[in-house]
């Protein structure tokens, strides 16, 4: 399965949930990933998409790594079987 079908699941799998997965973008401070989920309740979490068994470069892991330090959950997604536990681990407080 390629990259772009994770991602279609993971927008529909949001949308069906209440929530919206805009593309995040950050010019100028490459490496963040790629989709910033918001479920309701106020629940935030950032999702990694990757073709299956393939790994994030190291600056991704680096801003990966940042953002955990802040206190933000952040997923890598690798097939679409994570999609529910990735999305229950965000809504659970």
């Amino acid at each position: 399965m390629r990259e772009k079908e994770i991602e279609k699941k993971l927008i529909l799998a949001v949308k069906q949930a209440g929530g919206i997965a805009p593309k995040f973008t950050s010019p100028g401070f490459d490496g963040m990933p790629d989709r910033i989920v918001l479920l309701p309740g106020g629940h935030i979490g950032f999702v990694e998409v990757k073709a299956p068994n393939k790994k994030p470069r190291s600056l991704q892991l680096a801003r990966h790594e940042m953002l955990k330090r802040l206190g933000f959950q952040v997923y890598v997604l690798d097939s679409i079987e994570q999609i529910g536990g990735i999305l229950d681990e965000i809504q659970t407080p």
